[in-house]
């Protein structure tokens, strides 16, 4: 394994470079704990297709400012919420429906 990296030792890497840049930007973290709780409180609403996203609180950031003066509906990037509880019910008509009966003899065992 000369001159390869074991994964321990790029994780090790990993969370010396990040504290070292937690220092250095002045995070701690009770900061960053906080930061990761207020984002699962928000989650994203708009998202572009470079990964962009915003959750509606402050400012419209450039990329969906820029998006709405050339023209774009901003809720072209609106993310479809998913329902929280998917019923037993639900799921059986969801696939009911895609079920094409036509089809259903050419999976019978002959």
């Amino acid at each position: 394994m000369k001159g390869k990296i074991a994964d321990g030792e790029a994780r090790d890497r990993l969370i010396i470079w990040i504290r070292r840049r937690m220092e250095e930007f002045g995070i701690s973290i009770e900061a960053l704990s906080a930061s990761i709780e207020h984002d699962k409180a928000h989650p994203p609403l708009y998202r572009d297709a470079r990964g962009h996203e915003w959750n509606g609180l402050g400012d419209m950031p450039d990329w969906l400012l820029a998006a709405r003066n050339a023209g774009v509906n901003p809720d072209f990037f609106r993310i479809e919420t998913a329902p929280d509880v998917i019923t037993p019910s639900e799921i059986q008509s969801a696939t009911t429906q895609l079920i094409d009966r036509r089809q259903l003899d050419l999976f019978d065992a002959a």
